[in-house]
């Protein structure tokens, strides 16, 4: 019923950047906090950037000044751009919904979306 659609991933060059777009529909996008995680090849799930409903973001100390994320509440849309990029930065992106703990309490459950490829390399 809810689905979240990451899009805008590909292959760039170091010091190169991206912008990465989720796409929720089924859902409340409005009142649920979002995030933004990575996995590398081999490695574990991570938490990349983090959004509140009303807006305030926190970011990963391996992305800070160099990511940013955003929502446009009205286009139930997230998104992140990428900046600076490094090979380190070479994962799947995922986009991550919450709903709030009164939801959560009522049944709902975090959803995912299926994640696109950044690859960073020269």
């Amino acid at each position: 019923q809810v689905q979240l659609v990451e899009s805008g991933g590909g292959l760039v060059q170091p010091g190169g950047s991206l912008r990465l777009s989720c796409a929720a529909s089924g859902s409340i996008f409005s009142i649920y906090a979002m995030n933004w995680y990575r996995q590398a090849p081999g490695k574990q799930r991570d938490l990349v950037a983090t959004i509140t409903s009303d807006g305030r973001a926190s970011y990963a100390a391996s992305v800070k000044g160099r990511f940013t994320i955003s929502r446009d509440n009205a286009k139930n849309t997230l998104y992140l751009q990428m900046n600076s990029l490094k090979p380190e930065d070479t994962a799947v992106y995922y986009c991550n919904g919450e709903p709030p703990p009164l939801y959560t309490a009522m049944g709902d459950v975090e959803v995912w979306g299926q994640g696109t490829l950044v690859t960073v390399s020269s």
